[in-house]
C-alpha cells in the first residue's frame, strides 16, 4: 500500500515480471492494494482511505509483509491513528519502506513490532538500476539474504536509519521511538546543505537522542545548489554536530535514495 504518494500505475507490471524473473514458478505472491492508485492532491487517496488501506494488509494475516510502495510525503498524517488499531497479525509481519515511510517505521519500532527494516520501496524500480534495488527488496523479504544488509549492521548494536528531515520533525511527537544505544543511520535528498546542518543541530540538541550510540551518514543526493556556496559535504555538516553533542560519529552508512540503497534491520540482529 501508498501510505503518502500515489504509485505509476505501470509499476506492478514491472514488480510482477521481475519477480517471475528471479523465482520462476516459485515467486511470491505480491498483491498491490487499489488504495496504491487512488489520488486526492498530493496524497494516494484522502488519509481515510491510506490508513484503511493499512490496516486491510497489516491485520489481514494472510500476508506475511507489509511493502510499502512509495514514500513522497504523508504517512505522518496516519501513523498515530492506524498503530493503536493494529491487531497481533500485524505484529508478525515484515514492514519494509524507507524516506516518508519512516514515520511509520518509527511508530511501529515504538510500539514494539519486531520486524522492521529501512529498505528498498516498490516504486525504486522506476530509478536508474532499479532492478537492482527492487531485486534487494525481495531477497531481504523473501531469504533474509544477508548480502541485502548494510555491511555495519550487527548483532552487537541495535539500529535504525531514517531520513535527517523525518527524524527532526519526529521530535517532540509520539512517534520517536527511545533510541537510547542505538547506531542512528542517517540519509536525505532534495534539501538544500544549510538544512541538512539545521535540522542536525536540531537532532544532535534533543536530549534523548544524545543517548545514541552512534551516528553513521549515508548519502544525500540532489542537494541543491547554495548561494553562496555552503562550503561543507553532509559528512563535514555531522561529524561537526556529533562533536559538539557528544555523539559518537562513526563513519559513512551504504544507504540513500538510490538503486545502492541497502536495508537496515530496525534493532538488533540476531546473534549467529
Amino acid at each position: 500500500m501508498a501510505p503518502a504518494s500515489r504509485l505509476d500505475p505501470a509499476v506492478p507490471d514491472k514488480i510482477l515480471a521481475l519477480a517471475s524473473k528471479l523465482y520462476g514458478s516459485e515467486a511470491p505472491q505480491i498483491v498491490f492494494h487499489p488504495q496504491c492508485f487512488l489520488s486526492s492532491g498530493h496524497f494516494a487517496g484522502e488519509d481515510s482511505a491510506r490508513a484503511q488501506a493499512f490496516m486491510d494488509i497489516a491485520n489481514d494475516e494472510s500476508f506475511d509483509a507489509l511493502w510499502f510502495a512509495r514514500g513522497g510525503y504523508g504517512s505522518n498524517r496516519i501513523a498515530s491513528g492506524v498503530i493503536p488499531k493494529l491487531k497481533d497479525a500485524a505484529r508478525k509481519k515484515t514492514y519494509l519502506g524507507y524516506s516518508d515511510t519512516g514515520f511509520l517505521l518509527a511508530g511501529l519500532y515504538k510500539a514494539g513490532f519486531p520486524h522492521l527494516a529501512h529498505g528498498p520501496v516498490v516504486a525504486d524500480i522506476n530509478r536508474t538500476g532499479g532492478d537492482e534495488a527492487v531485486t534487494r527488496g525481495l531477497r531481504y523479504l523473501f531469504e533474509r539474504d544477508a548480502s541485502t544488509l548494510e555491511p555495519s549492521v550487527d548483532a552487537a548494536m541495535p539500529s535504525v536509519a531514517f531520513n535527517i528531515k523525518i527524524v527532526s520533525s519526529m521530535i517532540g511527537t509520539d512517534l520517536l521511538p527511545d533510541l537510547s544505544g542505538h547506531l542512528l543511520m542517517l540519509e536525505e535528498t532534495s534539501e538544500y546543505m544549510y538544512a541538512i546542518d539545521r535540522m542536525m543541530f536540531q537532532i544532535t540538541a534533543h536530549p534523548p537522542l544524545r543517548k545514541l550510540a552512534g551516528i553513521r551518514m549515508g548519502r544525500c543526493s540532489a542537494v541543491p545548489d547554495n548561494d553562496p556556496p555552503f562550503g561543507q559535504n553532509e559528512e563535514d555538516v555531522v561529524k561537526h554536530w556529533c562533536a559538539l553533542s557528544g555523539i559518537p560519529y562513526l563513519g559513512r552508512a551504504d544507504i540513500g535514495h538510490d538503486a545502492a540503497n541497502k536495508v537496515v534491520p530496525f534493532g538488533r540482529l540476531p546473534a549467529v
